[in-house]
């Protein structure tokens, strides 16, 4: 399904829409998968209008544009997969049921993890608060609206991810996940803030030399980069990264000054460069010998 490139989320009433959008490559060449969790941009009316805030303060969770960024990634032999739902609604990059108990208007079945610190900070699987700390919901909701994001949104995401990965794995022997995502500005890195922020679990979630790989390429374009500080994966890069199995996770932050304005969710003329140099690394990426996954 075709959806257009740009659009505010009360425009994105989109009958029945796919979780996730899946480009793959003509033949798949290399044993990378890219994954895009959080760039989705179609919220459904009814959590719109459930929602105490206005569209853009709503997107301010959004790794924006992020898929458009690593869209060259089919073009080098690598699939890419985006999911299509946004963050604030239903985040895949948490465990399926981390959920605030102070959020519903009924108890939680004891099963769900209601202690994680993902929980406590109003970033669970269904957000309580916005990046920005604003409450989310004008009122409570319940469990069974929960139930049926995370079974009909974070549930198919996952099942084409861990499908991806198992082909990756099968056809070449190997897999390094890319999981891509975008940071905001912080105040506390206001005196020399990264441009890009490698997290690989503090060197659990893949062999040491892939990250050292992509922290090479992007120092050589001149960029700033740190590892796993303050990022270094959520759940995507720790649940899928087993190096044992040989699978590695490697998730990659990008600055969002460098491609867009964060107040009014815009691309700004950087973007084209941004684009071109993430394009160069994914190339570079790709034409890596990757017989040390193994």
């Amino acid at each position: 399904m075709d959806l257009p490139p740009d659009f505010a989320p009360t425009l994105a009433a989109v009958a029945d829409p796919p979780p996730y959008l899946l480009t793959r490559p003509a033949r798949q060449t290399v044993p990378l998968v890219f994954a895009s969790p959080h760039s989705g941009r179609l919220y459904p009316p009814e959590f719109v209008a459930a929602a105490r805030l206005d569209p853009v303060a709503l997107r301010k969770s959004e790794d924006g544009f992020v898929d458009e960024l690593f869209a060259a990634a089919p073009d080098s032999g690598a699939p890419l997969l985006a999911a299509t739902f946004p963050r604030v609604f239903c985040d895949v990059n948490r465990e399926p049921w981390e959920l605030d108990p102070n959020m519903f208007d009924g108890p939680l079945p004891a099963w769900v993890n209601t202690a994680s610190p993902r929980v406590g900070a109003g970033l669970g699987t269904i957000a309580r608060v916005v990046a920005t700390g604003e409450p989310v919901y004008r009122h409570k909701l319940t469990f069974a609206e929960a139930e049926d994001r995370i079974r009909r949104y974070w549930q198919p995401y996952h099942a084409a991810l861990a499908a991806l990965i198992a082909e990756t794995r099968a056809e070449f022997g190997y897999c390094l996940l890319i999981d891509c995502h975008s940071m905001p500005t912080h105040p506390a890195q206001a005196a020399s803030p990264p441009d890009f922020v490698l997290g690989d679990a503090h060197g659990t979630a893949c062999a040491p030399r892939a990250t050292r790989l992509a922290e090479e390429a992007l120092l050589q374009m001149g960029y700033r980069v740190r590892r796993n500080d303050p990022y270094a994966g959520g759940y995507v890069t720790r649940h899928y990264g087993r190096p044992r199995e040989r699978v590695h996770a490697l998730q990659i932050e990008v600055a969002r000054p460098l491609y867009m304005d964060e107040l009014r969710i815009e691309r700004l003329p950087g973007m084209a460069r941004l684009v071109s140099d993430l394009t160069r690394l994914i190339r570079q990426l790709a034409e890596a010998d990757w017989t040390i996954l193994r």
